[in-house]
């Protein structure tokens, strides 16, 4: 679990008074991310447009990994099962 110091810690109510004072804090680096607390329990985080698309690459790196992971670990028969559905389904 991602743990957060006070300051990066912000209720729903005073982040809609100050937003644009948050996105400078993360934008300039004062802050990693914000956390967006709602019913005292954070709800959302506020990234820098450079770490939200750091985080993306990574995860769709991931993501194709775990794929040709299943695909060079599947029988034969498998993989023909798999083609076959798949061209059922774009017809």
């Amino acid at each position: 679990m991602v743990s957060y110091v006070k300051e990066e810690m912000v209720g729903i109510t005073e982040l809609g008074k100050s937003l644009g004072g948050y996105l400078d804090k993360v934008k300039s680096k004062e802050f990693d991310k914000i956390a967006i607390i709602r019913r005292n329990k954070p709800e959302a985080v506020i990234l820098s447009i450079e770490e939200y698309e750091m985080l993306q690459k990574a995860y769709d790196a991931l993501e194709q990994k775990e794929i040709e992971y299943i695909l060079n670990n599947m029988s034969k028969e498998d993989k023909e099962v798999s083609h076959s559905k798949v061209i059922e389904i774009n017809i």
